[in-house]
């Protein structure tokens, strides 16, 4: 399983992923599920992928491949008029590459399904994100849904549904998704640090920040430790109920 959590923020945007992959409780591995695309000064695409681990390398590398040939294997997201073009070829992509691995025509909620939240900036619009479904259909952020969770995302969603602001600072956001992956990673063994994280500014195609956090960074362990304890404290300060 996985963990991947896409905001969106008035100031632009924030990607945090887990790495963990896992074949059986006895074969826990390590696995990039963060990748990026760009040109300087006009465009930045970031994808973060969830499922079946064939599949999303699979989509991984037809990307690559379009990217890096654009001349002789269009389409490439790299000449995609919009974000939202950019979303319809990932989308008929990831689409591709399931019928593909499935002799007999799987469909997408079968053994090869994988989910994305693809996101960035185009010059000439707004930054965006998406969620791309296993069938190549998708979805946008908008002010009533502006985060993406894709993967082991109910022990982390009521962290980002209590917490999250569209005006938060990056740091307060990237705090907020410390504490919404903390609280996977206790619940289920399918999601493990360390974390890739990549934070976007509006208008500047390229990253304001990308780093690895490992599991024994000394914030990431301050951020757990102090959010254990915090709801320790706030837990004795609730009233009590009558018996």
């Amino acid at each position: 399983m996985t963990y991947c959590v896409g905001l969106r923020l008035e100031r632009g945007l924030v990607f945090m992923s887990d790495t963990r992959t896992n074949a059986g409780v006895d074969n826990f591995a390590k696995t990039r599920k963060m990748f990026q695309w760009g040109i300087q000064g006009e465009r930045l695409i970031t994808l973060m992928t969830a499922g079946n681990l064939a599949t999303t390398q699979a989509l991984v590398s037809m990307i690559e491949e379009r990217v890096k040939a654009v001349g002789e294997r269009d389409p490439s997201i790299l000449h995609a008029p919009s974000m939202f073009q950019v979303a319809r070829m990932v989308g008929r992509t990831l689409k591709e590459v399931i019928a593909q691995s499935a002799p007999v025509g799987q469909t997408g909620d079968a053994a090869f399904q994988a989910t994305v939240i693809l996101g960035g900036q185009i010059r000439g619009s707004a930054p965006t994100m998406f969620m791309v479904y296993p069938e190549g259909n998708f979805i946008e952020v908008t002010e009533e849904t502006p985060f993406f969770q894709i993967g082991e995302t109910k022990y982390g969603r009521p962290i980002l549904v209590r917490a999250y602001d569209p005006d938060m600072r990056f740091e307060d956001a990237v705090k907020l998704l410390l504490v919404s992956f903390d609280s996977t990673v206790r619940s289920n063994l399918s999601v493990a640090p360390p974390f890739d994280l990549m934070v976007y500014e509006n208008d500047s195609f390229a990253p304001l920040l990308e780093r690895r956090i490992e599991a024994e960074d000394d914030v990431y362990q301050s951020i757990s430790t102090g959010w254990g304890d915090a709801l320790r404290a706030a837990f004795d300060q609730l009233p009590d109920f009558k018996l």
